[in-house]
């Protein structure tokens, strides 16, 4: 069944060839037909070349061509071997090869031209037949023009969606990711100072800060929930004070600084710098072991930047998902980012993202 399935559009012009050939060689029994054994060779051999269609386009449309230019001049009565030279054409043309099929048809409709010039008063197509048969092949190319072209939109309309469908499964995970993780590390981190240290006030003010935290990591999560259903709005930089706050409630000296004119930005540009500074302040908390943290953020005429710069450690960023999402963000607005150990101490992450996204 599946080889017939695969196959049916041959069987089916086949069918059509070797009937049609019977019905016109059984249908005038006064005449004899003339060269029989070489009209059916040229079918068998037309039709049989149809299965190699899809491998072959071209060499089989010229094969079944000159099938056709030997079949034709060489017996009677006419059969319909035509039908297969006009199945290879229109499937050379479908599988994108349109001038090769038009430079075909052409040859083979000079080839007819030439050969009826030749046969003087015996011709076997007169002009009426002759613009017809033309008016067929071009009909052919073209319909083979169109469903290609088709075929192609629907690829680019399926590549499309794919491409899409794979990019907001990456923004959700960045979303979550940023998220989570903050508040998560910042709970982490106190959770770890309540359970080793031995000041029971100590200990009840991190549980404090394990309570607010997560009913802040509750809140995000509603509300970057909420984004992705487009009921909300993308998170602003006016609430980098929360994010200061946020990390200053677990040990961190937070200062932010603003350079230039702050100016209403691109929900999606504002949105991603947000990110930016959260992811960054999260890295501060988890791994830096610093004090001071400061933040700048940038505003120009073409573009805003923020500036994360912390005095601990340094060293090299261990690959993750943090610095890899920041990037993503940075890059899918055509800005850039970079992250690296200063060289009078510290960490400094650093991220430009343009006003107008490149397209």
């Amino acid at each position: 069944m599946a080889i017939l399935r695969r196959y049916a559009a041959e069987i089916a012009v086949t069918v059509a060839v070797i009937a049609g050939s019977v019905v016109v060689s059984l249908g005038d029994g006064a005449e004899t037909p003339r060269n029989a054994a070489v009209g059916w060779v040229c079918v068998a051999l037309a039709c049989a070349a149809l299965f190699l269609r899809r491998r072959f386009p071209l060499p089989v449309t010229i094969f079944t061509a000159v099938c056709c230019a030997i079949y034709y001049p060489q017996t009677d009565p006419d059969g319909f071997v035509l039908l297969a030279f006009a199945f290879a054409l229109y499937n050379n043309a479908s599988t994108g090869r349109i001038r090769s099929a038009a430079v075909v048809a052409a040859a083979a409709m000079g080839g007819v031209a030439i050969g009826e010039m030749g046969a003087g008063a015996s011709r076997q197509v007169d002009n009426f037949a002759f613009l017809l048969m033309a008016g067929w092949f071009i009909a052919l190319v073209a319909v083979g023009a169109v469903t290609y072209y088709r075929r192609e939109a629907e690829r680019t309309k399926e590549a499309e969606a794919q491409r899409r469908a794979t990019d907001e499964r990456l923004r959700i995970a960045r979303e979550l990711h940023d998220v989570l993780g903050h508040n998560l590390a910042l709970i982490n981190v106190q959770a770890g100072a309540a359970l080793h240290g031995k000041d029971p006030a100590k200990a009840e003010e991190a549980l404090t800060t394990i309570k607010q935290t997560s009913k802040e990591a509750l809140r995000e999560l509603r509300a970057t929930l909420g984004m992705l259903r487009q009921a909300d709005t993308p998170s602003s930089l006016a609430r980098v004070a929360e994010l200061a706050e946020s990390a200053g409630a677990h040990g961190l000296t937070v200062r932010t600084e603003i350079d230039g004119t702050a100016t209403e930005l691109p929900p999606d540009v504002e949105h991603a710098a947000f990110r930016v500074v959260q992811e960054a302040l999260t890295n501060v908390a988890r791994h830096a072991a610093a004090n001071t943290v400061v933040v700048r953020i940038g505003y120009t005429p073409h573009d805003v930047s923020v500036q994360i710069d912390d005095d601990g450690r340094g060293g090299t960023a261990e690959p993750g998902n943090g610095i890899r999402g920041m990037t993503e963000r940075a890059e899918a607005l055509g800005g850039e980012l970079t992250a690296a150990a200063r060289e009078d101490g510290g960490f400094r992450v650093r991220a430009r993202l343009p006003l107008r996204v490149k397209k």
